[in-house]
């Protein structure tokens, strides 16, 4: 944690770094939270797990849970005009309460730079496909489909040989970091900002073209029956857990980034209206990615798998059999890097902004000791795939048993220090916040103010107590959702 003399002063010095517009920081915050997990793990969950029951469960989780967290975080930040240790300590000050609170958000930026050092990897196979995409154009031109003359087979060997290869992973990952250092040494109107002005609605033109490509040249029905049949029986316990951790996930909660991009929002901006295009526009991504993906998936007559297999494996085999397949598969990973480098710039600046304040350093200087250390992380990541594929750091560990170094990361941050983070994020704006504060800041008023404030104070601890829970004992978690739906029965 930052020592405890060194916030309001470098606060001050922090929040001379503004957003240029309260729709640069729109566009900025909605990068962060669309990422993989939108594109990818929101349409996979939505098919298996009940259509349509699991969508509006989904929904409900965001308004009940990831909308007043996303509030919450938000408001720190503008509130604190500091890197969000700071932000946090600040609102604990003038609440009579222990500057220690500040370790919420230290905890969160250990979690973003966790979180970064792998997603970077992520980001670099993306980069690999790009590449593979744009030599088949050079290669059979864009109005084929995509790896003309090789085999099923050979289609889907591409990603496996990708992974094994820890030189070509590695190398992929550090190009990756380094272009999202690059934007973020420049600040946040010379380089985070631009990148959400400028990659944002690219993503959005592209994601809209795509699944206009594939509503009239794909299978609409069977998308349509997939994602959005109502299915009430296959709401089960483990699906409502799985439908409140994506909403939680997707949003980028407990990670710090909201609460240091709060830090720039200007004192006009109503954070409760700003809030909730943030989430209404990560939900509508989540939910056009379905349409964007499962036409075409289903077009070439294959099953969609979940997780990473459906990007990297279904999808390349659904643009070989697909008109100009070559050139829609670029597209789309081009689309997904775009997503991908927003959220990476989010993760990269939260613990960035941390050193600025905490070692007085520059912004260059500190997006570079950030980058070296997620560079180490991230080259270790990659060779967990291939090289160190049978070394398990945690192994000794139940929860991590069997697990590479890249998945021992993303399991500690997504069933521990993220929702260890949010949780106390809340009973923080909950009950420790002065309430003088939260209603000079929050935007709401009358009914609105009082209902957010239960939802902070009892259901998002419940609930985010029930994810921490889930990740270390999903079997037990899911008892309980199936105990609460029956009894509501």
């Amino acid at each position: 944690m930052a020592a405890a003399g060194s916030g309001p002063l470098e606060g001050e010095a922090q929040a001379h770094e503004n957003w240029s517009s309260r729709t640069a920081f729109i566009l900025a915050a909605v990068g962060s939270a669309v990422g993989l997990g939108n594109l990818v793990r929101f349409p996979a969950e939505a098919g298996t797990n009940g259509g349509g029951a699991f969508v509006l469960f989904y929904i409900f989780c965001v308004l009940l849970i990831g909308l007043p967290v996303l509030l919450s975080e938000i408001l720190i930040g503008r509130h604190g005009q500091a890197a969000a240790p700071a932000s946090y300590r600040k609102m604990a000050e003038e609440s009579g309460s222990p500057k220690a609170w500040g370790m919420v958000a230290t905890l969160g930026v250990f979690s973003a730079f966790l979180i970064l050092s792998f997603y970077c990897v992520l980001g670099g196979w993306v980069l690999y496909y790009i590449m593979l995409f744009g030599a088949d154009i050079v290669a059979t031109g864009p109005l084929s489909g995509a790896f003309a003359g090789q085999s099923f087979e050979e289609v889907d060997a591409l990603f496996g040989t990708m992974i094994s290869d820890g030189f070509t992973t590695g190398l992929f990952d550090l190009v990756f970091l380094s272009v999202t250092a690059f934007f973020v040494a420049r600040g946040v109107t010379g380089g985070i900002e631009k990148v959400a002005v400028y990659l944002m609605p690219a993503f959005f033109v592209l994601i809209v073209g795509i699944t206009i490509y594939g509503l009239f040249g794909g299978a609409l029905g069977q998308t349509i029956d997939y994602l959005f049949t109502f299915e009430p029986d296959k709401l089960t316990g483990e699906v409502m857990l799985a439908a409140v951790g994506q909403a939680f996930f997707s949003l980028s909660l407990g990670v710090a980034g909201m609460v240091t991009y709060g830090a720039y929002v200007g004192r006009d901006v109503n954070l409760a209206s700003t809030s909730v295009i943030i989430g209404g526009a990560d939900t509508a991504v989540a939910l056009i990615a379905g349409l964007c993906i499962f036409p075409i998936v289903f077009a070439a007559g294959l099953e969609p798998n979940g997780g990473l297999g459906l990007m990297f494996q279904t999808l390349p085999h659904a643009f070989s059999d697909i008109p100009a397949g070559t050139l829609i598969g670029l597209a789309f990973f081009i689309m997904v890097g775009f997503a991908a480098l927003t959220s990476s710039v989010s993760l990269m600046e939260a613990p960035t902004s941390w050193a600025m304040e905490r070692f007085d350093m520059s912004r260059r200087a500190s997006a570079l000791a950030v980058s070296a250390g997620a560079g180490v992380l991230g080259v270790l990541s990659a060779l967990s795939t291939g090289a160190l594929s049978s070394f398990h750091p945690l192994g000794f560990v139940p929860m991590f048993e069997g697990l590479g170094i890249l998945d021992v990361l993303d399991t500690l941050t997504g069933k521990l220090t993220m929702p260890i983070g949010a949780l106390l994020t809340s009973v923080f704006i909950g009950w420790v916040a002065s309430r003088r504060l939260l209603d000079n800041e929050n935007g709401l008023t009358g009914g609105l103010h009082h209902f957010w404030l239960f939802l902070v104070r009892w259901f998002c601890p419940l609930m985010l107590a029930l994810i921490l829970f889930g990740g270390i004992f999903p079997e037990t978690t899911a008892s309980i959702f199936e105990l609460v739906g029956a009894s509501g029965e």
